[in-house]
């Protein structure tokens, strides 16, 4: 087979993409990932990564540390801008935190896959059961959209980002702390301040010696109004010394039960942020996107050769069971759950262990063996 001609061409090196390409690879398959940056290359996001996503790749996270940033988490600082806010921790490592450029070169090179770097999909076209790809530079039976929210494979399926998609906006900035920094933040302890409207959430997220800050938000609001009323609180309370001189950048993502997106037709489906599966409590993707590679690498090698869309639904199905995709989920008044972050029981179990950490599964290999 030549350098152009896969068993399956995945667009998108991150978790969701190279989790996907990893299965595939030990079913025997021969797979391209194809991604529009070279590695390691930077991705915003906060980089929370639960215990979970290691157990489901088959990774040691004490390994992973010798070459890379982890920082355990054990504790967490919660509440409202402007308003009460609650610490507390665990008597365990209760999830980690990880710089996305190297978490996503690990993976990708982990993966096995032949990895295309720095190469844009311009086109798409299949024929007669063939993909082909940017004129047909690339070729297979199967492809995968894993690139994200702007996933030009989501694009091709209808999406249109932007565009009547309710989806989560995000500013956010990870930068090395300046040596002054490092005695007033705490490494193993996550801030986390909800909007007074319970639209969105900021945090301030110690790795090492970096640290990432940033906010997201659900509506169409002016998001920048919010960050920079966010930042300027965190300075005025002294949780920051001073304002970061860096710029923030942003991204967008949906949350699962806002998501409507096609993810299966002939020969083709959707992983991770580009099908829309962030959780909707705390936005975690990094999950979804590890759990969603490996659901549609077992359905692709289910299908023995049958790539057609009714072969592929069970996989629409399953995202449905699995992250409740497409079902709007209850929103309570702001007016009610406001007075309960004073609570620090409250924001313990729902707000970190059921919301941030989902401590009470049930987890995907569990779900497999019902």
């Amino acid at each position: 087979m030549s350098s152009r001609h896969f068993d399956a061409i995945i667009v998108g090196a991150g978790p969701a993409g190279s989790s996907c390409a990893l299965a595939l690879r030990d079913a025997g398959w021969r797979v391209g990932i194809i991604d529009r940056k070279c590695f390691p290359r930077d991705k915003v996001c906060a980089g929370w990564v639960t215990p979970e996503v290691w157990d489901l790749l088959g990774i040691n996270p004490a390994g992973y540390a010798r070459n890379h940033v982890l920082q355990e988490i054990r504790r967490f600082r919660v509440g409202l801008i402007g308003g009460h806010a609650a610490e507390f921790g665990f008597d365990r490592v209760v999830s980690y935190g990880i710089r996305r450029c190297e978490f996503d070169a690990f993976l990708a090179e982990r993966s096995k896959a032949v990895l295309v770097e720095g190469k844009q999909v311009r086109s798409l076209e299949r024929v007669r059961g063939i993909w082909h790809i940017n004129g047909g530079r690339w070729q297979a039976p199967v492809l995968v959209g894993a690139g994200g929210h702007f996933c030009p494979v989501a694009r091709h399926l209808g999406a249109r980002p932007g565009r009547c998609e309710p989806a989560v906006h995000a500013q956010e900035l990870e930068f090395r702390l300046p040596p002054a920094w490092r005695e007033c933040i705490n490494a193993s302890c996550p801030e986390l301040y909800f909007c007074p409207d319970l639209r969105g959430y900021g945090w301030l997220f110690r790795k090492g010696d970096w640290l990432n800050v940033g906010l997201g938000r659900q509506d169409q609001a002016p998001l920048g109004v919010h960050v920079d009323a966010f930042i300027n609180w965190l300075v005025s309370e002294g949780r920051m010394p001073e304002l970061p001189e860096a710029r923030m950048r942003g991204h967008a993502y949906l949350l699962a039960s806002a998501s409507h997106r096609k993810v299966v037709d002939d020969g083709v489906l959707l992983v991770g942020d580009a099908a829309g599966l962030a959780y909707g409590s705390s936005g975690e993707g990094i999950r979804p996107a590890v759990e969603s590679g490996l659901m549609a690498a077992r359905t692709l090698v289910h299908c023995k050769g049958d790539f057609s869309q009714e072969r592929l639904r069970e996989y629409a199905d399953a995202l449905v069971r699995r992250f409740a995709r497409g079902k709007t989920a209850r929103d309570w008044p702001a007016w009610l759950v406001r007075p309960l972050f004073r609570w620090t029981g409250f924001v313990r179990r729902f707000v970190i262990e059921q919301g941030f950490l989902r401590s009470y599964g049930p987890f995907l290999q569990d779900v497999d063996r019902a």
